[in-house]
């Protein structure tokens, strides 16, 4: 196993305890949470920058990086609709909490379609090159995610107020970026759905 197979196993590994830390309550344990979070998914581009840079892509890691990226982000939303308070400050109050469950909800649906979407590509033997606009969906969604728990931290305060109404402006821009970079790629890519090769076999 490579540095940067190894590299996306730790970021793996750093999920569970980003989930233990979110939950066990002691002095501003969200901040550590989110910590720990934004090293994890610091280490999304570091894996990938050493695989490119020294040659090292490989079939594993081609398998293990998106799933891990996948998985941190996905349980990161999760784990924050069971805080409800950080999604119901100023306009987003009363509704907040609606409008985040229907926002992971599409997030996760938009990711399960792309994944069986690259999955039918493998199968049929297409090599689907990265979209720019899926890693401005990434880092949107990271963003929104670390915004969200500092702001659980000072909730209360205007702090916190201001900190929430951040990470929920990128958290809808991010569910922006996430349909269209969804649409971009199978539109771009929609020779994968064409049934030509299939009947000329």
């Amino acid at each position: 196993m490579n540095l940067p197979n190894k590299i996306t196993l730790i970021r793996i590994l750093m999920i569970p305890v980003f989930v233990v830390l979110f939950y066990v309550e002691f002095p501003y344990h969200e901040l550590v949470a989110c910590a720990v979070f934004v090293l994890a998914a610091f280490t999304d581009f570091l894996d990938g920058y050493i695989a490119r840079k020294y040659h090292l892509v490989t079939n594993m890691g081609k398998f293990l990086d998106p799933i891990a990226d996948k998985v941190l982000v996905s349980t990161a939303f999760i784990l924050l609709l069971t805080r409800p308070a950080v999604f119901e400050v100023s306009f987003f109050k009363g509704w907040g909490t609606i409008f985040a469950g229907v926002c992971v909800a599409v997030i996760l649906a938009r990711e399960l379609i792309v994944s069986g979407f690259r999955l039918l590509a493998v199968e049929r033997g297409i090599v689907l090159a990265a979209d720019k606009l899926g890693k401005i969906k990434t880092v949107l969604q990271d963003v929104s995610v670390a915004l969200l728990l500092v702001a659980m931290s000072f909730l209360g305060g205007n702090v916190g107020a201001g900190l929430a109404v951040a990470g929920l402006t990128a958290f809808t821009l991010a569910v922006f970026a996430t349909v269209l970079s969804g649409t971009h790629y199978i539109v771009k890519n929609r020779q994968v759905l064409s049934e030509k090769k299939e009947a000329e076999a």
